[in-house]
């Protein structure tokens, strides 16, 4: 009964109830896909293991450590696995065609980072082959990109000597359950690139941009950290060791602002869809006086009109959430390839589509609240008399 008379109601003023409904759809799309991507900002961070340990230069993140420093490393207590980062920064095609590239240690990248498989071809032929690669099924659906297949880059940073293209061959494509390392990332051979620099034929500076240390489980990584510092404390080029999740933070910490500002955006937007939901349920229950208070008057009771009017505004308000919720759902995929390159592991998470459907549970009773109690306390005569 209650449920058929809410559905009389709403029809009753479609328009009205389509527009309120298409707010609704709009605020929980926008808020869960904000949400989504200040989760993507911060997924890195979250996802960080504290026993890996990333060692910069103290001047700059573009200053290149020198390789003798791996050795000494390799002697501090606790540390139990080493492997080289280098930015590449190569150009597929054209500028436009953005994704990350880095050279590292094949043979230490694995046991370090074991969130990453494998789905097609093989990482023992990416450790065998000088001028393979692996690159995450991200970059391989958005190029079209197999195994087997050649991917030429343009160095920009590393410029070959003679004018030609970088060319790494496709030995493997890998799926990563980590937010620390997304699905759209070029990884080859760090002593593919070194040995281009030593014979002359290619340009760039040398070193290493990042070492990453994996400490022993059971070793502290405060400790280490502290020792890493303090061996290169006087040169020839000082360095700075922080967690991994510090170290992703700063990314993070270059944006500025957006985190915040893409809250403030969400927060701003819901309240504005909040008192339009409202303003539609008050102008609902002034127009129902007279039909509340023939209700009443046939022997329908205070609570059963408060409930109609309360489940009026949570179906329209649930029912708008769950189709913002299916969009954002929908559309996750196409803007995970989109941006991914430039900000991986777009994602919504099963927490983000909770938040949405929380959100539009709390718009339906706020917006609902106060109508139905003013029909509630609604007197039958006085109904009556008011729409006479």
């Amino acid at each position: 009964m209650i449920l058929h008379l809410v559905w009389r109601n709403l029809m009753a003023h479609k328009l009205r109830s389509f527009l309120t409904f298409g707010a609704i759809v709009l605020a929980v799309f926008l808020i869960c896909f904000l949400r989504a991507a200040v989760r993507t900002l911060q997924g890195g961070v979250e996802a960080a293991s504290s026993q890996r340990l990333m060692v910069q230069s103290a001047v700059s993140l573009f200053q290149n450590l020198p390789l003798g420093y791996e050795t000494k490393m390799r002697g501090v207590e606790g540390v139990e696995r080493i492997c080289k980062w280098q930015w590449f920064g190569g150009i597929y095609r054209d500028r436009s065609n953005f994704f990350a590239q880095f050279g590292i240690d094949a043979g230490t990248f694995r046991e370090s980072y074991r969130d990453v498989d494998i789905v097609e071809g093989s990482y023992d032929d990416f450790q065998a082959t000088k001028n393979a690669c692996i690159i995450g099924k991200g970059l391989a659906a958005s190029y079209g990109w197999r195994v087997g297949d050649d991917v030429p880059l343009i160095g920009t940073i590393f410029p070959k000597q003679d004018g030609s293209e970088w060319r790494f061959l496709v030995k493997g494509i890998y799926d990563s359950r980590t937010a620390v390392i997304d699905d759209n990332t070029l990884f080859f051979h760090f002593d593919m690139l070194k040995d281009a620099i030593d014979a002359g034929t290619a340009n760039g500076p040398q070193g290493v941009g990042v070492y990453m240390l994996e400490v022993a489980p059971t070793a502290a990584p405060e400790g280490v950290m502290a020792a890493v510092d303090a061996l290169f404390e006087n040169g020839p080029q000082r360095v700075q060791t922080t967690t991994e999740a510090e170290f992703n933070r700063q990314f993070v910490t270059m944006l500025g602002g957006v985190p915040t500002l893409l809250g403030a955006v969400g927060i701003a937007v819901v309240f504005a869809i909040f008192f339009a939901a409202l303003n539609t349920m008050l102008m609902a229950a002034r127009e129902r006086t007279r039909s509340n208070g023939i209700l009443k008057a046939m022997g329908f009771s205070d609570d059963f009109v408060f409930r109609a009017m309360l489940f009026e505004s949570l179906f329209l308000a649930l029912a708008g959430g769950l189709v913002g919720i299916g969009l954002v759902k929908l559309i996750e995929e196409p803007v995970a390839q989109s941006i991914g390159r430039a900000i991986g592991g777009f994602r919504v998470e099963p927490s983000t589509m909770g938040f949405g459907v929380l959100l539009a549970l709390v718009i339906g009773i706020a917006a609902g609240i106060v109508p139905a109690l003013l029909a509630r306390r609604l007197r039958p005569v006085e109904a009556l008399r008011s729409a006479a």
